[in-house]
């Protein structure tokens, strides 16, 4: 459903402090593998979020109002915040819906539980502040009452940058299910170091060819969370190469029917420049975008996978002891 948004600014003015929870609990891993830039700038997270729920019975409607910002920092004291919130409801399965086939990277089996992002909001960007008054409302429609116990709403609070490098200056992390929401609640929330959410898995093979100096990056498949997509639903991926800090052209796969299990079966193939491979990053990005109307994509997940200057994953020194030779290894994607 389409997000709606008012500019209650007026009234989150009058609006006090009703509530102020404990922060709960997050879960999964605290960076995703691909996002090392946020990384260095999450080390101290500071301010905290105001925002207030709603859930409409009559309606089976889910209102999220975002309030206001308080206290936030980013690299230096001095530095000029743009900031704004990007808002999801993730949906989790129950605790018997977990990742298969997968190691980590100590060789042991873990267990993870899928989740998978029902909507997707962003509030507009309040500029040169560090106290930022926001107002925007959204709304969701609902099946029942009951899918609140799945959901969790996650806020990030992000500086904007022009060239889309957003950083992240904190989160706050509410599961819906332990929240009286019948009434308007306001809650304010202090900001915590980001995790990020086990979206998927995708079956990646890597190979190496010395002679020729080419790396080929298949594609094969995608597991996601059944969710009830619509038919003209595609998911195409995005993948990068950087070697020795030289960031080869990116390129796209086919765009692919969305299923449970997205079968691509798609290689592509990198040139690497001729000296030693000191370092390798492959970072490869899910999005998810439709066939039979203009919208824009949106991004399902990340991954990252190579070597660096002192150390290399899995994947990669199993490709490394078989050069010429395709090596396929599932990996997780989170957002």
């Amino acid at each position: 459903c389409a997000p709606q948004v008012e500019d209650v600014g007026t009234e989150a003015r009058r609006l006090s402090r009703c509530l102020s929870l404990g922060s709960f609990p997050s879960s999964g891993p605290s960076q995703a593998e691909g996002e090392p830039g946020e990384q260095a700038n999450l080390e101290r997270v500071h301010g905290s979020l105001r925002f207030s729920l709603y859930f409409d019975r009559l309606q089976s409607r889910l209102v999220v109002t975002v309030l206001q910002a308080e206290g936030l920092q980013g690299r230096s004291h001095t530095q000029s915040l743009q900031p704004f919130v990007r808002l999801r409801l993730m949906w989790a399965g129950s605790e018997g819906v977990e990742v298969e086939e997968f190691l980590d990277e100590e060789g042991e089996g873990a267990a993870h539980v899928l989740c998978t992002v029902l909507e997707e909001w962003r509030t507009r960007i309040v500029k040169d502040s560090c106290n930022p008054l926001f107002g925007d409302q959204f709304s969701c429609s609902l099946q029942e009452e009951e899918e609140l116990h799945h959901i969790t709403l996650r806020m990030e609070v992000r500086d904007f940058d022009k060239f889309s490098r957003h950083m992240v200056l904190g989160e706050v992390r509410l599961p819906l299910g332990q929240l009286k929401i019948s009434y308007p609640l306001e809650v304010q929330e202090d900001l915590q170091t980001p995790q990020k959410d086990l979206v998927g898995q995708v079956l990646l093979s890597l190979k190496f060819l010395p002679t020729s100096q080419r790396l080929e990056v298949g594609l094969l498949k995608i597991r996601t969370l059944p969710t009830e997509t619509h038919s003209d639903t595609v998911l195409y991926a995005r993948i990068s190469v950087q070697c020795n800090q030289c960031k080869l052209r990116h390129q796209k796969t086919s765009a692919v029917a969305r299923c449970q299990v997205t079968v691509f079966n798609q290689v592509l193939m990198f040139s690497l420049p001729e000296f030693p491979l000191e370092q390798c990053k492959i970072l490869v990005s899910v999005y998810e975008t439709r066939t039979t109307r203009k919208s824009s994509k949106r991004a399902i997940g990340q991954l990252t996978v190579g070597k660096g200057r002192s150390s290399e994953d899995r994947h990669w020194s199993l490709m490394m002891r078989s050069v010429r030779q395709p090596i396929a290894k599932w990996h997780r994607l989170f957002i």
